[in-house]
């Protein structure tokens, strides 16, 4: 094959991968969106509504070492078959039958082991497949594809509701995710022989769930440290920024729906794809480290003061969180290109199941984090969410100490760093 045809068909794999996620992810935003409205219907505490949202990142977190870590044994689009039946599965009986926290908790769980077999095993599907230069910009393309198609879906997932009720909104993301089901079934090839297999020291095969070679790559794990808490601020922000922006438009009275708050997440989200890209393009000029470093410090210095000052003004809370929101994202790729290329090629599905499994244990904590923060302050007040977000710029920062204390590697490509 010559190098234009590998070119060409790296570049056709990416698209397919990149679209079928966009249809897999389109239903993602449904629930935070709906947040306001379905803990009134079923009368849902602040906590209860945070389970519900963070027990999609606990199943993912249990579910993605095992379905990550078996694409280096067998074909990453079997795995990736399996989990987007699985996204099908939950967002279908979530529409059909939750009729409360038990039955949505249960559904939205399944959700998100099905999440566990589709995000990192699409990345990996990209990066057995595509040569190293391709890769940063590949895993960038994967995560603006699905940045874009999350935020969408909170806009999306707010209209369907309006006008065909929200059982129906999520049964139509159960379509959604089985077009992506079919694109990956009748167009990625599949893998004509397993991957070298892994080596111990002492020449032997490694076991395949051996999980301490990984963690002592510290130039990739550093990078999934990162993600962790990255994660549980982009999880935290997104589950309840529509919750904060509707408290804010009841405390001060503001009622011009012209920018609702399902409006204002959806284009956080997508500024935020946009500078996900922006972010990662710097990581190679000016070099991952100095990009992640400036992103974290900007993260704690919004997070601190977002929800002390956002309660003042509904148009000052749009401001401060869609920015908030530019800030997180700025390093969302750049951490896991770091990841992916700083990885060992024979355990790079363990090292992204490492680096996912830590991440979404950090979207397990964020929804809960907050929920549990405004429960303990006595509900929803300016004081509440300040503190909430105060507790998310205190984990941000623990995890930057981490982070310049490893010093990890720049990739291939990336400017050295002075």
């Amino acid at each position: 094959m010559t190098e234009t045809s590998r070119t060409s068909s790296g570049a056709k794999l990416v698209a397919v991968v990149c679209t079928a996620q966009i249809f897999v992810q389109i239903g993602a935003g449904f629930w935070p969106a709906l947040l306001p409205q379905m803990m009134q219907l079923w009368q849902l505490s602040n906590s209860e509504a945070g389970w519900i949202t963070a027990i999609f990142f606990g199943a993912y977190m249990v579910s993605v070492p095992v379905l990550v870590t078996l694409t280096d044994r067998i074909d990453a689009k079997r795995v990736y078959l399996f989990g987007v039946a699985c996204t099908v599965a939950g967002h279908l009986l979530f529409g059909l039958y939750a009729d409360g926290f038990w039955s949505a908790f249960a559904t939205r769980a399944l959700a998100g082991m099905g999440w566990a077999g589709t995000y990192m095993t699409g990345l990996k599907l990209l990066a057995d497949q595509v040569d190293a230069r391709m890769m940063s910009r590949a895993v960038t393309g994967h995560a603006a594809s699905i940045g874009i198609s999350g935020a969408v879906s909170f806009l999306l997932g707010d209209v369907l509701a309006d006008h065909f009720g929200w059982r129906a909104a999520f049964t139509i993301s159960a379509g959604t995710a089985l077009i992506a089901w079919l694109m990956v079934a009748l167009v990625v090839p599949w893998r004509a022989a397993p991957p070298p297999r892994a080596h111990d020291p002492k020449g032997k095969q490694a076991a395949l769930f051996d999980f301490r070679p990984v963690v002592r790559n510290t130039s990739a794990f550093a990078y999934s440290v990162v993600y962790c808490v990255h994660t549980l601020e982009m999880s935290a922000l997104r589950g309840w920024g529509v919750a904060f922006l509707a408290f804010v438009a009841g405390y001060t009275g503001f009622s011009d729906e012209t920018l609702s708050p399902a409006l204002v997440v959806t284009v956080l989200a997508l500024l935020g794809t946009f500078t996900s890209i922006v972010g990662n393009e710097a990581s190679i000029r000016f070099g991952r480290r100095r990009l992640v470093a400036t992103a974290m410090i900007l993260s704690i210095l919004f997070a601190a003061t977002v929800g002390f000052l956002g309660s003042l003004s509904y148009w000052l809370a749009v401001v401060l969180l869609v920015v908030y929101g530019m800030v997180v994202w700025l390093d969302s790729s750049s951490v896991t290109a770091g990841a992916a290329g700083n990885a060992e090629p024979s355990r790079r599905g363990a090292t992204l199941a490492v680096h996912s499994t830590l991440g979404y244990a950090g979207g397990f904590v964020g929804p809960l984090v907050v929920g549990f923060t405004l429960d303990l302050a006595g509900g929803m007040s300016p004081m509440a969410w300040g503190l909430a977000f105060l507790v998310v710029a205190v984990l941000m920062a623990l995890a930057l100490a981490a982070f310049l204390f490893m010093r990890p590697r720049e990739l291939e490509g990336d400017r050295k760093a002075v």
